[in-house]
C-alpha cells in the first residue's frame, strides 16, 4: 500500500481510522507536545499548517495508561498533552440536540455517551469538557461555554442551583453553587 493511498481516506474530514483495532509496537518517545490551548508543537515549533495538526490528531489515542500516543498500523510513539486534546471551538443547536465542534474538525453530539463534565486543568480552575473518541476529551472553550450559558436552563433545589443545557434528551451540567455559599 502506498502512503497516498493510505492518506487518502484520511483528507476527508471526520474520518477516522480504526486505531481500537492497531496494535503496533511502542517505539518510545516523540517530542511532540499539544499544549493546553490546543496549539501542536513538534520539536520546540509550533505546527503551523493546521490540515497537518488534523491529521495527526486522527491518529491520537489515549491509552488504559492514561498516557497519549500516535498510532499507526506498524508503530507507536508517545506524546505529551498538557490537558485536553483537543479544544471545542464552536457549539451549534439542531433542533433538540448540541453539536460541539473541536479545533480538529471533530463533531460531537452531547449525549449519554458523550456528556458534559466538569474537570479540573491545569491552573487548578473546574471547566467543562467532551469526551471525543479513543479516550481523548475536548476542552470547551470560554465564547463556547458562554455561548452555553446564554441557552442554559436553570435547574434548583433547596440547597443546589445548577445551569445546564439538555441534549439528546440528558441532562449536561455547567456548573452550579450551593446555595449556603450565595
Amino acid at each position: 500500500m502506498s502512503l497516498d493511498a493510505f492518506l487518502a481516506p484520511l483528507e476527508q474530514p471526520g474520518v477516522v481510522p480504526p486505531l481500537d483495532h492497531w496494535r503496533p509496537p511502542f517505539l518510545g518517545d516523540m517530542d511532540l507536545c499539544i499544549t493546553a490551548d490546543g496549539q501542536w508543537v513538534h520539536e520546540g515549533r509550533a505546527i503551523e499548517r493546521p490540515r497537518l495538526a488534523q491529521l495527526l490528531a486522527t491518529l491520537l489515542w489515549r491509552d488504559d495508561d492514561g498516557d497519549y500516543y500516535l498510532v499507526s498500523p506498524v508503530e507507536k510513539w508517545r506524546i505529551r498533552v498538557e490537558d485536553c486534546p483537543f479544544v471545542v471551538v464552536d457549539a451549534s443547536a439542531h433542533d433538540d440536540d448540541w453539536i460541539m465542534t473541536t479545533n480538529m474538525a471533530d463533531r460531537v453530539r452531547l449525549d449519554a455517551s458523550h456528556p458534559l463534565m466538569l474537570s479540573q486543568a491545569p491552573a487548578g480552575e473546574c471547566i467543562p469538557e467532551v469526551p471525543v473518541r479513543f479516550g481523548l476529551t475536548a476542552r470547551i472553550n470560554r465564547n463556547v461555554y458562554y455561548h452555553l450559558i446564554e441557552h442554559a436552563e436553570r435547574r434548583a433545589s433547596d440547597d443546589w442551583i445548577e445551569l445546564g443545557i439538555t441534549s439528546a434528551g440528558h441532562w449536561h451540567s455547567l456548573g452550579g453553587l450551593d446555595r449556603a455559599s450565595l
